[in-house]
């Protein structure tokens, strides 16, 4: 019991730092599971580090989130009685709309595919497909794609026009770029989530940051709205995942375990919220950069030498 509540504090740890920071969990997840030979500690698990990871963001954004839900009500309400005016939204009604626009391309996600392998016939499908231990080279360029992403998105913030600036009322960000989004921005950042679902190494913050970066918006504004884009998102992996949950890994002392790990990237998961924004605050980016090139290549090279001598490599 002992070394599988260690494991599940080591996958909590990772689910929690890279889940928000720009190096996506997914492909890190994936290297620890292939270099170290770990077990990826079955669905329960996979949900309740999903879980660990909403608590940190409901923790870290709870005045926003509040916010926004009693604006998502008072919204219904003009709806109905007819007296909602587009032109008239203030920040965060806009977001809200914003927010679920972004989130209309997932649905793309359950799209019917042509059947590729056995067990691969929706587009979600290929994330699993992509995990495999012969394919593990994908994660390594996904991680490079990132940090060419990222290192766009910073280059598109410096040029950002100061002229785009609009303060609103409930928000305090500082630089250049938009602080509102649009129907386009939305769409692009949403469908650049999708991508991010799709490829393990392909960060989810990272990709949708920089392509809000990308279309203009403010670096901070575009972090913000990537995650509490994040929080519906996880609800949903954690809600189809749940399903599948065999009632055996159900017990007492499996339990106890997962919640160390579930403790772990909750615990962690909030620092990096708070790493990352100063990070961006302070134009430090490109520290991201560096490092998921540098996995990036590393992991490619692995990938490589894997397939030229036909072995697997093991860290431990």
């Amino acid at each position: 019991m002992i070394t599988q509540i260690i494991q599940n504090v080591i996958l909590g740890i990772i689910q929690g730092l890279t889940e928000f920071l720009p190096v996506s969990s997914s492909g890190h997840l994936n290297i620890a599971e292939h270099l170290m030979g770990m077990s990826d500690g079955g669905i329960f698990l996979d949900v309740m580090l999903h879980i660990g990871t909403l608590a940190a963001v409901l923790i870290f954004y709870r005045k926003l989130i509040w916010r926004l839900i009693k604006a998502f009500f008072s919204l219904i309400k003009d709806i109905f009685t007819g007296k909602f005016r587009w032109s008239q939204m203030d920040g965060d009604r806009n977001l809200i709309i914003m927010l679920i626009i972004g989130l209309l391309p997932l649905f793309l996600l359950f799209l019917p595919i042509p059947a590729i392998a056995e067990g691969v016939d929706k587009l979600k499908d290929l994330a699993d497909l992509f995990k495999e231990s012969s394919l593990f080279i994908v994660t390594g360029i996904a991680l490079l794609v990132t940090s060419l992403l990222l290192f766009i998105g910073i280059q598109c913030n410096k040029r950002a026009s100061g002229k785009h600036f609009k303060k609103d009322d409930n928000n305090d960000y500082e630089g250049n770029g938009r602080t509102r989004y649009g129907v386009l921005d939305a769409i692009a950042v949403g469908f650049g989530q999708l991508f991010a679902a799709l490829f393990p190494g392909l960060s989810r913050s990272g990709t949708t940051l920089a392509v809000g970066e990308m279309r203009g918006i403010n670096k901070q504004a575009a972090l913000d709205y990537t995650f509490v884009l994040g929080v519906p998102s996880i609800i949903a992996a954690a809600v189809l995942e749940a399903k599948d949950i065999p009632k055996s890994s159900l017990n007492t002392e499996s339990i106890i375990a997962v919640l160390c790990g579930v403790v772990a990237a909750a615990v962690v998961g909030y620092l990096a919220i708070k790493l990352f924004k100063w990070l961006l605050k302070t134009d430090k980016m490109i520290i991201f950069v560096i490092y998921t090139a540098v996995v990036g290549l590393a992991v490619v090279g692995i990938s490589v030498y894997e397939m030229l001598t036909n072995t697997v490599v093991r860290f431990v």
